[in-house]
């Protein structure tokens, strides 16, 4: 079991986040990690351990923007290797981070597909990593610079067919929001 959350505001969003997952921590104790978005860049921390061991005033000063999503971690699935510390972060298309809680169930076999037909590569055996990857395969068939709200929701269809399981996500997509 892991906790997300997501914040968009007027102001930083870092302590917000930060607080959040505090109140999340019993979700999961594994590690914990925050991404925001400050225009068309991402900052990331992640790191094993309680929220509060992660990160230290030198770390939340580097997370600016707006805009974040935040996630602790149990691992249910995968290892508890350092390299499955969520939010994962893929850049094509436009820029995508993404926390998840939950599992797939056919994670193998959407793995093998991503690499045979859909040329990307994972780096870990985490599940989050596939899901992440299949939005991201499938945001990038619509082809264009800028998707549209419609794009998003149509990629997320698809994510829907092939993703068997039970799971909820957080994503932050440069350019767009919170999903």
């Amino acid at each position: 079991m892991c906790g997300i959350m997501g914040v968009v505001a007027k102001n930083q969003v870092n302590q917000l986040l930060y607080d959040g997952l505090l109140v999340l921590q019993h979700r999961g104790q594994d590690a914990a990690g925050i991404a925001t978005a400050e225009g068309a860049t991402f900052h990331m921390h992640k790191g094993p351990g309680l929220v509060r061991d992660v990160f230290e005033q030198d770390d939340m000063e580097t997370l600016r923007g707006n805009i974040g999503i935040g996630h602790v971690r149990y691992p249910t699935a995968g290892s508890d290797s350092l390299s499955e510390v969520q939010p994962f972060y893929v850049n094509a298309p436009y820029g995508i981070c993404l926390g998840h809680n939950g599992n797939l169930t056919n994670a193998t076999e959407l793995a093998q597909v991503m690499a045979r037909e859909d040329r990307r590569h994972l780096n870990t055996h985490s599940d989050s990593e596939v899901l992440l990857n299949v939005f991201a395969s499938e945001l990038q068939r619509v082809g264009t610079p800028r998707a549209t709200p419609g794009d998003i929701f149509a990629a997320c269809n698809a994510v829907y067919r092939r993703c068997r399981g039970a799971y909820a996500v957080v994503a932050l997509i440069i350019g767009h929001g919170v999903l």
